[in-house]
């Protein structure tokens, strides 16, 4: 549905501005019935961009699940690990995604939507404070993840394509157990990953806690909590990805993401590895 004819205007076309109105999204929405609303219109999933296009900060978390910092024989944080993603790497849910090397890894995760400006927010009050959830992957290139004596995390995890999520932003309301998500992906219909939310080292409530008392959340600003075990770089032999692979990631109630990967004439300029590392 065309938000801004359905409204009358009252709404912006632009969904990014639509977070900034997300209280008054919900009050105006529940009055109506849609089906007396004008603006339905027909689409494809191919023609979906990201559902949050601009988002002003992407916050992302490290070893955020038991299992997957078990398979990268790392600790478990006392704290959560925080980097970010730029947002010039988010792209659409059928998006194609240029291959950069031959290290590059998939990562599953849910992608938290911010709905109000917090600062602040006690763990009880943090799930208000969340317009939705959506599917994502945190795609990596290990190599220039890994290259010199400290890892890369944000560069590496933020290359053009490499930031794929939609095709929809489902609200709270919506979700039956939003602490009890389960997500997975596969490559070319090979399971590679499937795991909850419940096996997340600190939850949704946490992060938005944590990271609101660092610094302030913004309407529109996305959260990824994380990937489960099952990453490429983990795997003896590790796997990556190749070019025609076709990466399908999904969170069950949320939706389905399905990106090709494609070459590249241009390849990321790292140096050899001498390790795999750890992952997040």
């Amino acid at each position: 549905m065309d938000l801004a004819v359905a409204s009358q205007g009252r709404f912006s076309a632009d969904i990014q501005q639509v977070y900034e109105q997300w209280d008054a999204l919900h009050r105006w929405w529940n009055n109506q019935d849609p089906s007396q609303l004008d603006g339905a219109v027909s689409f494809s999933s191919e023609e979906l961009g990201p559902p949050v296009p601009r988002p002003r900060q992407v916050f992302c978390l490290g070893a955020n699940y038991a299992a997957h910092a078990a398979e990268a024989k790392v600790d478990a944080p006392e704290s959560p690990v925080i980097f970010t993603k730029f947002p010039s790497s988010l792209t659409g849910p059928a998006s194609d995604i240029t291959l950069v090397s031959n290290r590059v890894d998939w990562e599953a995760e849910v992608v938290v939507v911010v709905g109000r400006t917090a600062r602040a927010v006690s763990r009880a009050d943090a799930w208000s404070y969340v317009a939705g959830v959506t599917v994502g992957q945190d795609i990596s290139e290990r190599r220039l993840q890994f290259q010199g004596p400290l890892p890369q995390l944000s560069i590496a995890k933020s290359l053009p394509g490499f930031g794929p999520i939609g095709p929809v932003v489902v609200s709270v309301d919506e979700l039956e157990d939003p602490d009890d998500l389960v997500l997975g992906c596969l490559v070319n219909g090979e399971e590679m990953q499937r795991s909850s939310t419940s096996d997340l080292i600190f939850d949704v409530p946490e992060l938005v806690e944590y990271l609101s008392t660092m610094c302030t959340l913004y309407p529109g600003d996305l959260i990824f909590t994380g990937t489960p075990e099952g990453v490429g770089a983990t795997r003896r032999p590790p796997r990556f990805l190749a070019a025609g692979d076709v990466l399908e990631t999904w969170v069950e109630g949320v939706g389905r993401l399905r990106n090709t990967l494609v070459p590249n004439d241009v390849p990321v300029a790292v140096a050899p590895a001498h390790t795999d590392g750890a992952h997040s």
